[in-house]
């Protein structure tokens, strides 16, 4: 690169030297060149600041996370425990999936629960279990939850209804 620029440079100087006259102005010094259009955009206008960002304080009695809480019936069974949430499109908060039955992880599906079902009265610590509205009966015929297929979710009154998701 530096060769390159010398020899730019004596390249200018030969022509300077070589007898070529510019035109004058009245000032003697060469016209000064013609202004083309600005290739780059016009200077954006400043930015306004971002308006800060909405802030909720929870007590922390309130509010307690439910993934890998304790599920029980209302008759103190152990029904398993939330392993995930669903949502519909809109964020609204549908159903919950249960791992239920098994022991030590073997034998364990996963079935869908309404939403609605799950009472969390008592959450205070996280050894605390939300209670499900539904037997054990009802919970051990609902079909298994399987990921890409479609989602039957176990009512509160035990009937098993595809959840209907609004477009």
């Amino acid at each position: 690169m530096r060769a390159t620029y010398l020899s730019i440079v004596v390249a200018g100087f030969t022509v300077l030297g070589s007898g070529q006259s510019w035109p004058q102005n009245d000032s003697g010094s060469p016209p000064p060149e013609k202004s083309q259009p600005s290739q780059q955009p016009p200077p954006a206008a400043p930015k306004q600041p971002a308006p800060p960002p909405s802030v909720t304080i929870i007590a922390p009695k309130e509010a307690h996370g439910v993934l890998g809480r304790e599920v029980r019936s209302a008759a103190n069974e152990d029904m398993g425990h939330i392993v995930d949430v669903i949502v519909d499109l809109r964020g609204a908060v549908r159903a919950a999936v249960i791992d239920f039955g098994g022991f030590l992880g073997v034998g364990v599906r996963k079935i869908v629960v309404d939403w609605s079902a799950l009472h969390f009265g008592g959450m205070a610590d996280k050894s605390d279990s939300i209670t499900l509205e539904l037997t054990r009966e009802q919970v051990t015929a609902a079909p298994e939850y399987k990921e890409n297929q479609s989602i039957v979710v176990l009512g509160a009154t035990g009937s098993l209804n595809p959840l209907q998701f609004d477009r």
